[in-house]
């Protein structure tokens, strides 16, 4: 369904798609942003990202969107800084996943995102003993694994430094069969685990529902596969330049890669 009359909703992935390889807007598609928001078009991130990690992005935005989190379990008022609605995996089926994942993947590490203020007395990143960071700087508590699925989570992280992420997935899909929502964004050995139905498009539907805004009035951006739902259920989904192929393949559009404004070169058909 392509988008013929200007969006009434924009959604964006982050990482990949609204920010380039320095983790920042550039001018061009800051300006086009800013344009839209002004025009009165609801703007919203759409993001793998926990709630805790898009302050700078709001930061470089100069207005406060609402924000889809760890891949469609949260919503975030970054205005308020709280979290608006959560979709948890509950200890049952947490307990069960990472028992899967341990048996299916000799030798991965498991860790769970879980709600709430993230400080020593209420960590929001808990890993398991061993687990190996996908990232630098990492803001975790190490736990024992019993305690790890102790309390509800809205994800779990499986990572293998040794293996493609489109390996793991590979093999633990058919292993949880619809269980639980199974994704990635990046495809260096961290696939993340969701409640069965969560995802960035259950999450972008939940934001249009409060806005009024119609389905195929939504034009939504991305590059991974954990953009592949939003991307097949906005009115117009558009794949970055640099999108993974499942990407490119759900998409209706493709624009340019993240370090050539292809945001920007499809907003500005409305806003300049």
């Amino acid at each position: 369904m392509a988008v013929v009359q200007t969006p009434r909703l924009v959604a964006t992935d982050v990482d990949g798609t609204l920010l380039d390889r320095n983790d920042d807007i550039t001018p061009r598609t800051l300006a086009t942003v800013r344009a839209l928001w002004q025009d009165g078009v609801p703007f919203v991130l759409v993001t793998g990202r926990p709630p805790r990690w898009v302050g700078p992005v709001v930061d470089q935005l100069g207005f406060a969107p609402l924000a889809v989190c760890a891949n469609g379990a949260v919503l975030y008022d970054t205005a308020t800084e709280r979290v608006l609605h959560s979709q948890t995996l509950d200890v049952a089926l947490l307990q069960r996943a990472t028992e899967i994942a341990r048996e299916a993947i000799p030798g991965c590490g498991l860790a769970a995102e879980r709600v709430g203020a993230h400080d020593s007395a209420t960590p929001q990143f808990v890993t398991a003993p061993g687990y190996a960071h996908a990232w630098l700087n990492p803001e975790n508590t190490e736990v024992s694994s019993d305690e790890l699925t102790s309390e509800p989570a809205v994800k779990v992280l499986v990572r293998h430094s040794e293996m493609a992420s489109a390996d793991m997935a590979e093999r633990l899909l058919p292993l949880f069969d619809g269980a639980v929502d199974l994704t990635y964004s990046t495809n260096n050995g961290l696939v993340e685990l969701s409640a069965p139905g969560v995802t960035k498009a259950s999450g972008l539907g939940r934001v249009a529902t409060q806005h009024g805004v119609a389905q195929t009035e939504v034009i939504a951006f991305g590059d991974m596969p954990n953009d592949v739902p939003m991307l097949r259920w906005a009115g117009h989904g558009v794949a970055m330049g640099n999108a993974h192929p499942a990407a490119l393949a759900a998409a209706d559009e493709v624009t340019g890669s993240h370090t050539e404004d292809g945001l920007a070169q499809v907003l500005e058909r409305w806003w300049t």
